[in-house]
């Protein structure tokens, strides 16, 4: 089988046609290298003009999300498909730690002073929850439970696909009721219509407010930041933000050092007086 017909298949067949586009993206870039190759001998040796071609215009991570779309291809069409004897070993490219972007208390303070009024509940609301934006402009009232203080995401719009509940805090709550009156169905809203594109004046209030290198998933960096600096276990991070891993967390743990102290005193227990 060609490298081209297992692609028609994968997409055919994909459960998950969230990131579907982003796989064909990916597509775009793989086929006119690999395409007409064999299964079999797809191998490092005959992905490396594709690789090397990309390395002019991208990162490392970007290579490595197009080369998992080749693996995992290779993976279905060794234990499902049963159309390849082994699966050929496809390397991943080195990575920089990832990136953790927060606000400190006072820059946030000065970001929500410098948004249009439409957009200060969004920021607010993703402060205080941690959610991503398509989770936040997919909200609905239906979905927004004020007496339990609670959020409810379903599975279709969570990135991981899993539905989880959103405890809402002070300033969450505060965030809603300034949207409250605004559209009976969406939660946040511009001229009474769903918020679609928000960039363009999130980055001006950032330039406003003297933030730079700063991204709206950020927020959910500085969400978490906040959590682990205050004494949140990591595993009840893990929880709140919808991570299915540690792995996702294991980013935030250095912020809590204190914590690590707090640990290593528990096992002082050794009289060491007698030694004098």
């Amino acid at each position: 089988m060609q490298f081209i017909q297992a692609v028609a298949r994968y997409n055919a067949e994909k459960f998950d046609k969230k990131t579907l586009e982003n796989d064909k993206y990916a597509q775009t870039h793989l086929l006119p290298f690999i395409g007409d190759l064999s299964l079999e001998q797809i191998n490092m040796n005959t992905l490396w003009p594709f690789i090397h071609h990309r390395l002019l215009s991208v990162k490392n991570a970007t290579i490595n999300r197009e080369l998992e779309v080749v693996r995992c291809i290779l993976n279905l069409a060794h234990k499902e498909w049963q159309c390849l004897d082994s699966v050929p070993f496809v390397r991943m490219l080195k990575e920089p730690p990832p990136r953790v972007r927060f606000l400190t208390h006072s820059e946030a303070d000065r970001l929500l002073l410098a948004l249009p009024h439409h957009l200060q509940p969004v920021i607010q609301y993703a402060l205080a929850t941690g959610c991503r934006r398509g989770e936040i402009l997919n909200l609905e009232w239906s979905r927004v439970d004020r007496r339990r203080k609670v959020a409810w995401l379903d599975h279709g719009t969570t990135k991981n696909g899993a539905a989880r509940g959103i405890p809402l805090n002070r300033d969450a709550m505060i965030a809603l009721e300034m949207s409250r009156s605004r559209n009976a169905r969406w939660v946040f809203t511009y001229l009474n219509e769903p918020m679609v594109g928000i960039g363009s004046a999130f980055k001006k209030a950032l330039k406003r407010a003297e933030i730079n290198n700063f991204r709206f998933h950020d927020l959910r960096h500085t969400w978490a930041s906040w959590h682990v600096m205050a004494g949140t276990p990591l595993y009840d991070l893990m929880t709140l933000g919808g991570w299915k891993t540690m792995d996702c967390v294991q980013r935030y743990a250095h912020l809590a050092p204190e914590h690590l102290a707090t640990a290593a005193c528990r096992i002082e227990r050794v009289d060491y007086s007698h030694c004098s």
